[in-house]
């Protein structure tokens, strides 16, 4: 599928929500469902999508949609996928609608944090479902506080940057690996501004039975502190120095989906987002050395493991 014939498709997600400007998570949506052809049901953990597109008594959503909790998404994808079986067994669905897809939607706290013991039950039973990491590397909906996916470095609510810390001091957690060692058939790692990228790894993941997992770099200008209009300009920037790198994971093995020529430094990333800006102190160069010591790490892990498949 191409970017037109996606771009031309029905969407089950219609305008008029109250997601912010500038803010990645409605373009993903819209681009991830356009590449089904089936019914689909989604499952919305709590968080910006869920709050943003559902103010009672109004919905921006135009197919079924079930709201659970922060730790149970991946719960209640798998109870649909316990019931749609059953009812194929019993005969009682026919047509496409035997086909019915389920695709989970959930914040990194939400995955990384709260939703990861029912996230990896369900990943270990080998559930038939989509589940989508939106992430924009901290709670968001509730005033930007750190979850185990904000980055090293990142001014957070519950992590300031000040005289006694220079915001989080810990390393963000690996969570495509995590998911990876659960030996699913597909999971991969995409971004709001990597167009192609992003629908050719929805549709694969969609279309893949049993469980598969997508992880998904979203702008949050509001939390960022960053330039409405530079939202999709860092997810570019984020691939570009290899901090979010573009792979995927099909039957274990490992592929690199985009290597830069000549990679840039992290500091073409942290630019124009005030959760950084206190790195560029002289105080705090260390850590932001460490930052980049990190990514470099990171990095040549993927490179020896695309090597190895």
């Amino acid at each position: 599928m191409n970017l037109q014939a996606a771009a031309s498709r029905k969407t089950r997600l219609t305008g008029g929500h109250r997601l912010c400007p500038g803010c990645g998570l409605g373009a993903i949506v819209k681009q991830v469902l356009a590449t089904i052809d089936d019914p689909v049901v989604v499952v919305n953990a709590t968080g910006c999508l869920e709050i943003c597109t559902s103010a009672y008594p109004q919905t921006a959503w135009e197919t079924p949609w079930i709201h659970s909790l922060f730790e149970n998404t991946a719960a209640v994808a798998s109870g649909i996928d316990a019931a749609r079986k059953a009812l194929v067994r019993k005969k009682k669905l026919s047509g496409k609608a035997k086909n019915l897809k389920i695709v989970a939607f959930a914040g990194d706290g939400g995955t990384y944090d709260i939703g990861l013991q029912a996230l990896s039950g369900a990943l270990e039973r080998g559930h038939d479902f989509t589940f989508i990491c939106l992430d924009n590397e901290g709670y968001m909906n509730t005033g930007y506080q750190r979850s185990s996916a904000s980055p090293l470095g990142a001014a957070t609510s519950t992590s300031p940057a000040g005289k006694i810390l220079a915001g989080k001091q810990t390393a963000r957690k690996d969570i495509l690996g995590i998911v990876a060692a659960h030996r699913i058939p597909y999971a991969a790692q995409s971004t709001a501004a990597h167009h192609l990228d992003l629908i050719a790894k929805a549709k694969k993941a969609i279309e893949t039975p049993g469980p598969a997992f997508l992880n998904i770099f979203s702008p949050c200008p509001t939390n960022w502190k960053a330039p409405t209009a530079l939202g999709m300009e860092i997810c570019k920037k984020a691939v570009e120095t290899n901090f979010w790198p573009l792979a995927e994971i099909t039957n274990g093995k490992w592929k690199l989906n985009f290597k830069p020529q000549s990679r840039k430094p992290i500091e073409e990333f942290l630019a124009g987002q005030k959760r950084f800006r206190h790195l560029s102190k002289p105080e705090n160069l260390k850590l932001k050395q460490q930052l980049q010591k990190e990514v470099d790490q990171k990095w040549q892990e993927l490179l020896q493991l695309t090597e190895i498949s």
